[in-house]
């Protein structure tokens, strides 16, 4: 049985930065990066919006950064998931891929949450090219040319109008003949001269070239369809927490997400703390994940300190 005193799950924007955090503080953390190394960031391509390039920066170039600044800092980063966690008590019981069993003094939980897809074998293909789950993160690229935007909820809206004031037209198909979202948001859509909504509509097919999507293809519930010409196409249809392993365990709220005390890291069992996407259906921002691993290493180093 290895004992270590901070174990990290989760290797996105937060668990790097926890871990950055922790290696400084002479924490000898040791993080399991999981399936998807560097987390949801990896799967899109130029960042604007992180702090300190003026020109950008390559999302994978930045996480490769990030993990070699944890690494040359002392942390122990491992490839691998963690498949067993046992809460109940302290030092808390854990198992990772290959039988390999841990008890660790404290945990970061920063396994991030999974954007929702429509499951088309052309969505995967040009996923990264032209296909986003974030408008926040992708829509900049998209000025002044026409996308998609799939759902009909306030996220969905939301997306759409900001959209709507980088993008020559916003195209939102959506499957009801009517919108799931508030009504403000409702007449904010239909305020906007340069959306049109698509109703009663799904997604067919996402069509594009070795440059990425030239288009979609849509077909309208009478059977009838459609080609829209976009560059980009969005899915606002939801995000799933990673919280499987933790369910019964931790408090989480209604869609999932780990619940933390206010202002703080801190979960609802002692000396286990949340950070990045894994605790925020609101921001999902990697800047935002980032300053959240910071909050959770030092909730993490105080608490081992006491």
């Amino acid at each position: 049985m290895e004992k270590i005193k901070t174990l990290i799950i989760g290797s996105g924007p937060a668990g790097y930065t926890a871990a950055i955090y922790l290696s400084r503080a002479n924490m000898a953390p040791v993080l399991y990066e999981g399936i998807q190394p560097g987390g949801q960031l990896t799967t899109t391509t130029l960042i604007e919006n992180w702090p300190g390039y003026a020109e950008g920066i390559d999302a994978n170039e930045l996480m490769a950064s990030m993990r070699k600044q944890a690494e040359n800092l002392g942390a122990e980063l491992r490839g691998g998931s963690i498949t067993k966690v046992d809460l109940s008590a302290r030092p808390f019981r854990v198992e990772a891929e290959g039988g390999v069993e841990i008890e660790a003094e404290s945990l970061i939980i920063a396994t991030g949450a999974s954007a929702k897809y429509l499951g088309l074998e052309s969505e995967l293909k040009f996923r990264g090219q032209g296909v986003s789950a974030c408008a926040t993160c992708d829509g900049f690229f998209y000025r002044k040319r026409d996308v998609a935007v799939v759902g009909g909820g306030d996220t969905a809206c939301e997306e759409a109008t900001y959209l709507a004031s980088l993008c020559r037209q916003v195209y939102m198909i959506v499957r009801k003949p009517f919108l799931r979202a508030s009504q403000a948001m409702q007449q904010r859509v239909f305020d906007t001269p340069n959306i049109e909504v698509l109703f009663e509509h799904n997604t067919a097919e996402v069509l594009g070239d070795e440059m990425g999507v030239t288009g979609v293809k849509v077909r309208k519930t009478d059977g009838t369809e459609r080609v829209l010409d976009v560059a980009g196409f969005f899915l606002a249809i939801g995000h799933h927490p990673n919280t499987d392993l933790f369910e019964g365990q931790l408090e989480l709220d209604e869609e999932g997400y780990i619940r933390v005390e206010p202002g703080t890291s801190k979960t609802s069992v002692e000396g286990v703390f949340a950070a990045g996407d894994v605790k925020d259906p609101h921001y999902r921002q990697a800047i935002a994940a980032a300053g959240s691993g910071c909050m959770a290493a030092l909730d993490c180093e105080r608490f081992l300190r006491k």
